[in-house]
């Protein structure tokens, strides 16, 4: 484990400890949570751009082509 000291608005560290009281955890702990789950959308994000970065549009217009020409299902359109 790393420790880290950080500064925070006196209202959000308000907030903080609230929160982390309603729900049974320490301040640390909701902190830990929220760090990973930022972490985790941003790289998210970042394959996916990379993804698309690879991509070619022959492949997509192929897959497109290969798909049924019929009406969206109920509850589909637009």
């Amino acid at each position: 484990m790393s420790t880290l000291t950080i500064q925070l608005p006196d209202g959000v560290a308000s907030q903080l400890r609230e929160c982390a009281a309603r729900e049974g955890v320490t301040v640390d702990q909701l902190l830990s949570a929220a760090a990973a789950e930022k972490l985790s959308a941003m790289l998210t994000v970042e394959h996916l751009r990379e993804r698309a970065r690879q991509a070619k549009r022959e492949d997509f217009l192929a897959f497109l082509n290969g798909s049924p020409d019929a009406p969206p299902l109920r509850g589909d359109e637009l």
